[in-house]
């Protein structure tokens, strides 16, 4: 897979949060926006994911949520995630990422308190789901760029549907 420099990258997303932040005054709008990018991007990915992962159909959300983890996250930031916390139902997880290469080189000011720096990642994880057919919620619970000790995306399954076939053979 072709690679880039992570340090462009980094200050390239760094820059596009930077204009963001000046095209909004609102840092509610910002997290939304970042959001809606990502989810753009995440629809566009899975393809690009499921062609060169050459994994098999996850049998349920433990399972994609483990693939998540280990494989996209090293597929496109280079760093793996540990899944924790599950619910009893098996429908709510923590992606724990101990390295996070989009805040490279980043400190929020005070007056971004409330951005939500890297929320691109749970619009991207979003919009890869929704294309093979989960709905989830998304969100960043604890972030190194506030004092936290680690990133933590939490992940809640709403939705499963599997694919059928939607026409009848008539033989």
């Amino acid at each position: 897979m072709e690679m880039i420099n992570a340090e462009i990258f980094t200050l390239t997303y760094g820059s596009m949060v930077r204009q963001l932040i000046a095209d909004h005054e609102d840092v509610e709008e910002v997290n939304a926006q970042l959001d809606k990018m990502g989810f753009s991007i995440g629809q566009r990915l899975i393809d690009e994911y499921l062609a060169k992962s050459k994994t098999q159909r996850c049998s349920d959300f433990r399972e994609t949520a483990d693939r998540i983890a280990k494989v996209g996250f090293k597929m496109f930031l280079n760093t793996t995630a540990t899944v924790a916390n599950w619910n009893a139902e098996g429908t709510e997880c923590s992606l724990i990422l101990e390295d996070n290469p989009l805040t490279d080189f980043v400190e929020l000011p005070e007056q971004l308190g409330a951005l939500k720096y890297s929320n691109l990642l749970c619009g991207v994880i979003r919009g890869a789901l929704e294309m093979v057919n989960m709905d989830v919620e998304c969100a960043f619970v604890r972030d190194v760029l506030r004092g936290d000790d680690v990133y933590e995306i939490r992940l809640k399954l709403l939705s499963s549907s599997t694919e059928a076939y939607p026409f009848k053979d008539d033989d």
